[in-house]
């Protein structure tokens, strides 16, 4: 399917063309998802971005392309807008996440969700986004990049409690069947025109790691455990599905990636059985840039699954500076130790602009970075 080795995550910075309107687009709840008819000249904008950015892509050498994600405002919600039966309001609080010096750092505050009607995944801009996309790539593959079922559940199960007597759904059961029924309606529409391969991001396996201190459910949870199972048994059932429809179904995995800072500590080997080998996916992009995630030996469970691929996000789109080749190629050699060499591809931890914000870097920065990448793929592969 791929011909080089290096891959991207999704995400890429956008251009200031765009984030004229996005900028508006974060402040404003009056205005209705993909906010073409709100915002004069949006519309044609992006598609000038993306037709721009697809084509940057193509001359670097990437050969399964995104629209860099400037269709997007934020990696996971967008995608959510898009259901019928979606409400988007400005919160009180954004996300909390880690500044570089550790103390908090809140995040943009347009993450409001309320459930207005049964959810549908029928008709979703996003298949639109795929087609334009699709005419640009001159047969090469591309992907779009979706929020993982598990993590949505969870955070609108567990977190924010989306169900309840005055709601659509009654009980979080009712919340599950109806989140993945319209997961399900948007794969068929993707697969029926044309779509080959999705990719489920996800931040939420850090939560069940033992030496995360940062777990929304707090230390010594005791249901911990069957949450996991929940989460694993919610993504299995939409990979199952996607593979019944003949989809190539991947996942990406961080601990958070939002202007440069991150989210959660925890590292792999503490979950590596079940997120890991007992997830059902085609391809796991993993972040391993820094000591956060622990050594690859977390790599091992996936021995006795030859036909599973890993992308190894040894390098970071957080720093406006090349990577350490060195310890890149070390650390592929290490891997290649454990799984065999064509099983492993190399990447960046994350997108560079998760939201329209972007992490701490230049366009000119980024696009040297991932040449960097190919490079470095080229001298461990060719």
């Amino acid at each position: 399917m791929t011909k080089t080795h290096f891959q991207l995550v999704g995400s890429l910075l956008r251009p200031a063309s765009l984030l004229t309107y996005k900028n508006q687009i974060e402040h404003r709840d009056d205005i209705q998802y993909p906010f073409y008819e709100a915002l004069p000249g949006y519309q044609a904008a992006e598609t000038a971005a993306v037709k721009t950015v697809i084509a940057t892509e193509k001359a670097h050498g990437i050969d399964v392309l995104t629209d860099g994600e400037y269709t997007k405002s934020m990696w996971h919600l967008d995608f959510i807008w898009g259901f019928s039966g979606v409400r988007r309001f400005i919160a009180d609080e954004g996300y909390n996440f880690r500044d570089h010096d550790g103390s908090d750092f809140e995040t943009r505050k347009d993450i409001g969700i309320e459930i207005t009607a049964p959810l549908s995944g029928k008709h979703h801009h996003f298949i639109d986004i795929y087609q334009q996309l699709k005419s640009q790539a001159d047969g090469n593959d591309v992907k779009l990049t979706i929020w993982s079922p598990a993590h949505a559940f969870v955070e609108f199960g567990y977190i924010d409690k989306l169900y309840g007597p005055d709601q659509i759904y009654k009980t979080v059961d009712d919340l599950h069947a109806g989140l993945l029924g319209a997961y399900k309606e948007f794969l068929t529409d993707y697969q029926a025109a044309g779509g080959k391969i999705i990719q489920f991001d996800d931040c939420l396996w850090e939560v069940f790691a033992s030496d995360n201190q940062q777990s929304p459910f707090g230390a010594g949870n005791g249901s911990l455990q069957e949450l996991a199972d929940v989460a694993v048994n919610t993504n299995n059932e939409l990979v199952d599905f996607g593979h019944q429809l003949g989809l190539k179904v991947w996942t990406h995995n961080c601990r958070g990636n939002y202007e440069s800072r991150h989210f959660a500590e925890g590292s792999y080997n503490t979950i590596a059985k079940k997120f890991l080998h007992d997830q059902h996916y085609d391809r796991f992009f993993l972040e391993w840039d820094d000591d956060r995630v622990g050594d690859l030996s977390a790599l091992k469970v996936l021995e006795d699954r030859p036909n599973v691929e890993v992308v190894l996000g040894l390098l970071s789109s957080k720093t406006n500076t090349l990577d350490d080749e060195d310890r890149a190629l070390r650390l592929l050699t290490q891997a290649s130790q454990i799984l065999n060499k064509n099983q492993l591809y190399l990447s960046h931890q994350c997108g560079f602009a998760s939201c329209d914000s972007g992490n701490e870097l230049t366009a000119a920065q980024q696009w040297a970075k991932i040449d960097q990448g190919q490079k470095i793929a080229a001298k461990f592969w060719d």
